[in-house]
């Protein structure tokens, strides 16, 4: 590869930074025509709505994890483990700090990356809102290792209470979601299976209708604030029949040691408190070098995913608040707007190498989908020819949420791998427990 071709430098190995550096380098890092580098403080990279699977037992992260090392090899780009720390727009150059592992040792050391185009897309992170309590005892989803942490506090409940001396403690099994988006409200519906199915493996002395008490709180007055009134109708019929407590309207003042307070003063005693009720972007990016940032910390930027202060720094996914025509608020956080966002600055690459005006990323909204997991799945698809949306759910709503996935798979793999990879593991899942054990 030609040592002085063009350098992109994409920050941030999530739906969209993965995608992008995968298409980028099949079409300019296989022949030299540029240089792409990947860069990202995980070793591997899981997509982000599969999160509450792996919190709640039911998907094995291994099975799914992918290495960007090998990702990066297979597809012609570079992959640089660290986390960036800081910037200097003037050098062009991003600063990472150094990896350390497990025992503390040194992997990486302090270092700059000099580049010729900058791509942030950094994902978001949980935002608590500063609730008293809730960054020490409230465990965020906002990677794979936390929901990892989640899943073995989970099982070591269960064990604990199966093998103490006295009988099950009133909240000793409880588990409180505090937001009731889409990933609050999956992680609810999913925990109500696999805490049933934990208990069929032999821990006879846990009665999961008396003892195991999952509820879902919201701020908001309905659950899925952001989804069409119809599927969150649908979605707490279901929650309320499996016997999930749902609280609307309920703000959240303390978590502790022990549950979670409420603003009027009731108290929801429980073991695992889990916080998905808003997401906004890393605290760093309000530091980087004058880059405009909004309220919640995302990067401002222009209908051509280009920076506000910089057109040599583009943004995309949860971190950037890009403008959408027509409404009063940007593009939403969501995982088809990354997948979107990635494709259309795949498409423009070539005219920004050429030094041409980039046209403006026009988001389509293809509908809501929330999967129930072994219960139902329910959603809307938006008919772009009848002009409205429609309600969909059942056996079509699952495939339909399954195909979101698999979508993003063809992205990284191609259609051969892809094919290959889903029968292997539907034959090799006849072997699995049901549930993650340990």
């Amino acid at each position: 590869m030609a040592a002085g071709a063009h350098h992109i430098v994409i920050v941030g190995g999530g739906a969209g930074g993965l995608e992008l550096a995968t298409r980028l380098g099949d079409r300019f890092g296989r022949r030299g025509a540029a240089r792409i580098t990947l860069v990202d403080k995980s070793r591997t990279h899981l997509w982000k709505p599969l999160l509450h699977a792996v919190a709640a037992g039911s998907l094995d992260r291994a099975a799914h994890d992918l290495s960007y090392l090998a990702q990066a090899h297979w597809h012609h780009f570079r992959f640089r483990l660290g986390e960036m720390i800081g910037i200097d727009r003037a050098r062009r150059e991003i600063a990472l700090g150094a990896v350390f592992d497990e025992e503390g040792r040194e992997v990486t050391a302090p270092s700059v990356i000099a580049y010729d185009t900058l791509v942030m897309a950094l994902g978001s992170v949980t935002n608590d809102f500063g609730t008293p309590g809730a960054a020490r005892f409230a465990v965020p989803l906002e990677t794979p290792d936390q929901a990892a942490r989640f899943n073995r506090r989970l099982i070591n409940a269960f064990i604990r209470a199966q093998t103490q001396a006295g009988p099950v403690r009133p909240g000793q099994l409880g588990v409180v979601i505090i937001g009731a988006g889409a990933t609050g409200t999956e992680l609810a519906a999913e925990l109500h299976h696999t805490t049933r199915a934990v208990v069929a493996y032999g821990l006879d002395r846990i009665d999961p209708s008396k003892d195991i008490a999952i509820t879902l709180v919201e701020a908001a007055p309905r659950i899925l604030p952001a989804l069409p009134e119809r599927i969150a109708q649908a979605t707490e019929g279901l929650l309320t029949k499996l016997g999930v407590a749902v609280r609307t309207a309920a703000r959240v003042v303390e978590v502790t040691a022990d549950g979670v307070r409420l603003a009027d003063g009731s108290f929801l005693p429980s073991e695992l408190v889990i916080w998905s009720a808003g997401v906004k972007g890393p605290d760093f990016l309000a530091t980087l070098d004058g880059l405009e940032v909004n309220r919640i910390n995302q990067l401002v930027v222009t209908e051509t995913l280009q920076t506000t202060r910089d057109p040599a720094i583009f943004a995309l996914g949860d971190c950037a608040a890009c403008p959408r025509p027509g409404f009063e608020t940007p593009v939403p956080p969501r995982a088809q707007a990354a997948h979107q966002q990635a494709s259309h600055l795949y498409r423009q690459m070539p005219r920004h190498l050429r030094g041409e005006a980039l046209q403006p990323f026009v988001y389509r909204d293809f509908g809501s989908l929330v999967s129930l997991g072994h219960y139902s799945t329910v959603g809307s698809l938006m008919g772009f020819l009848v002009g409205r949306s429609f309600f969909i759910e059942g056996y079509f709503a699952r495939m339909m949420y399954r195909s979101l996935y698999k979508m993003h798979q063809y992205a990284l793999h191609g259609t051969g791998t892809v094919l290959l990879e889903t029968l292997a593991r539907a034959l090799d899942r006849r072997a699995d427990p049901a549930v993650k054990l340990h």
